[in-house]
């Protein structure tokens, strides 16, 4: 009978590891961690063929909205879709865009939608707090990944996946940061002027042209072995650009296709580059901080490191003096 037992116990524990073992190879992370998208248990697959290789996605995107305003588009398609990139502790920041720039009120007869764009985070009590600011101002999505530097890519997807599943429709899409100051005017009737037909395949910014930084001390540090070339396409700033909402079904569908890249921008060059589409330069986008004047901020689009405090004085001072000439 013992032995019976010790036969049954160590089948058991078999079966119990074996089962581990495949959830642990099998189950999809809930976090970009840059391995290979194909392991040797791929190959060993029945079904492989080299067409898979090809057609097979090596970035899913499998995360669950955790948060979601599926609806926000229903009743009035938007003219423009802001997507603000922001962290759980940044609260300030996003009641300051609400109340000033961000207002979705802020211009009769064109529709505009804001939304924040968040990630998971590991603090339980900070993730409940984004629900109940979600529950007040309903202008919050979240997707299951963990909320990281390193994982700005995924959420600028999730934004882009958003709009194509739920705001196909809208003309304009915006991605810009949490600490950007948007001078909505110039945006609106200078830049996408509402009466024009809207265009499509547009996308435009700060472009930049440059290569992979080396150094292991840069922020923007890229191993040789995730980007081996030593240029990158032309990038736009992730601190704000502009593109038709066509374009992100375009892109997310892409970076299906795309191995993933840490830095946001980049990455969504490298998407931009297959798809044969252009980013457009203008002048407007400033992806550094800038000394106030009243003047100067009425020729630009966007304005980086701009905090609260300063969002609501510019935002103020810009407002009650519209009638004054420069």
């Amino acid at each position: 009978m013992a032995s019976k037992v010790s036969c049954l116990y160590v089948l058991t524990v078999v079966c119990w590891a074996s089962a581990l073992w495949y959830l642990s190879v099998t189950r999809p992370t809930s976090s970009y961690t840059g391995t290979k998208p194909f392991s040797h248990l791929t190959v060993a697959r029945k079904n492989f063929t080299f067409g898979n290789i090809r057609t097979r996605p090596i970035n899913p995107h499998s995360f669950e909205f955790l948060i979601n305003e599926p609806n926000k588009c229903e009743k009035n398609v938007p003219f423009l879709v802001i997507l603000i990139s922001t962290t759980h502790k940044e609260f300030d920041a996003r009641q300051a865009i609400r109340e000033t720039w961000g207002d979705e009120n802020n211009f009769k007869g064109i529709k505009i939608a804001t939304l924040f764009l968040l990630g998971k985070n590991a603090d339980p009590v900070l993730n409940q707090m984004v629900e109940q600011e979600s529950q007040i101002f309903h202008d919050i999505i979240v997707e299951d990944f963990i909320d990281s530097y390193h994982n700005l890519t995924l959420k600028t997807l999730m934004g882009m996946r958003w709009v194509a599943t739920f705001c196909s429709k809208a003309k304009y899409v915006m991605k810009t940061d949490s600490d950007i100051f948007v001078n909505m005017d110039n945006l609106i009737y200078k830049l996408l002027k509402p009466s024009t037909k809207p265009r499509r395949r547009y996308f435009t910014g700060y472009v930049i042209n440059g290569g992979p930084i080396r150094d292991v001390r840069s922020k923007w540090y890229m191993p040789r072995d995730l980007y081996p070339d030593s240029n990158y396409p032309p990038f736009c700033s992730g601190t704000g650009y502009i593109f038709s909402a066509d374009v992100a079904e375009l892109i997310y569908k892409t970076s299906l296709h795309t191995r993933l890249l840490h830095l946001e921008d980049v990455y969504v060059g490298l998407c931009l580059r297959k798809l044969g589409i252009h980013p457009f330069q203008n002048s407007g986008f400033n992806h550094w901080k800038m000394a106030y004047s009243l003047c100067r901020y009425r020729r630009v689009i966007t304005v980086h490191q701009i905090s609260p405090e300063e969002m609501h004085r510019i935002w103020n001072d810009m407002s009650s003096k519209k009638h004054l000439r420069c």
